[in-house]
This record gives C-alpha cells, structure tokens and sequence, in this order.
C-alpha cells in the first residue's frame, strides 16, 4: 500500500472513530487489539519452524526417545507391564 493511500485511508478511519458511541470504540479497540495479536504471532509461526540441522539441541536429541531403555521399557515404565 502506498504512503498516501495509507494516509488516506488512516484519515477516514479516524474520522469514522471520532463519531462512535463509547461502545462502539470499546469494540473497535478490541477488534484492533486482536488484529495486533493475530500479526505477532503470525511472525512468530514463522520464527518457530524447527530444524533440526540447525538446531543443536534438535539435532541431537531428537529421536532420543526411540534409545534404549526407553523405547523398549515404556509400557512397563508407564504402564506397569512387561513385554
């Protein structure tokens, strides 16, 4: 969006808040604040994909539950139950 539709478009929403009742600008603030949050964390969805290669804590623990004893000993762990 350019610089001056961006204005444009800002002026006419503010003018348009101005003449809402009190509670119409509680929902309009609320509605604002959920599209702030909604943006952050879909930044943060994209800063959170893991990779393992370059992960050094991923790299080498993943899979760490499929190592001996665990894997084999986790219905007994767990449960109580032998093989």
């Amino acid at each position: 969006m350019g610089k001056y539709k961006r204005q444009t478009l800002e002026d006419v929403v503010k003018a348009a808040v101005e003449r809402l009742s009190e509670d119409k600008l509680a929902e309009v603030f609320d509605f604002v604040s959920y599209l702030l949050a909604k943006e952050k964390r879909e930044e943060g969805e994209e800063e959170m994909e893991l990779d393992p290669q370059k992960d050094p804590i991923l790299k080498y623990y993943i899979g760490g539950v499929s190592v001996e004893p665990f894997a084999h000993k986790i219905d007994e762990i767990l449960y109580g139950e032998e093989d």
